[in-house]
């Protein structure tokens, strides 16, 4: 574990103690990687995680895939398609 000395001011030092109450954490380092985790899965590109890779794969496997050769060909697919 890595371990940091952060400076915060006042507020934002409130809202980590909000998270932390909130959530039952023990610590405010706990509210803090909360806070950090749930900005990765929002903010950051999916291809960055994991996960998403794994999702990818597993897909590729299991699922049925039409190809398109033009964006134009998948436009038109679209567009004909019956709900």
């Amino acid at each position: 574990m890595v371990q940091s000395i952060i400076d915060v001011n006042e507020d934002l030092d409130r809202i980590l103690n909000i998270v932390k109450a909130q959530h039952g954490f023990k610590n405010k380092s706990q509210a803090i990687e909360f806070v950090l985790k749930i900005h990765a899965e929002s903010f950051l590109e999916p291809e960055l995680m994991p996960e998403y890779l794994e999702k990818l794969m597993r897909l590729e496997k299991e699922g049925n895939f039409i190809k398109f050769n033009s964006v134009d060909e998948l436009r038109k697919s679209i567009e004909n398609a019956k709900i």
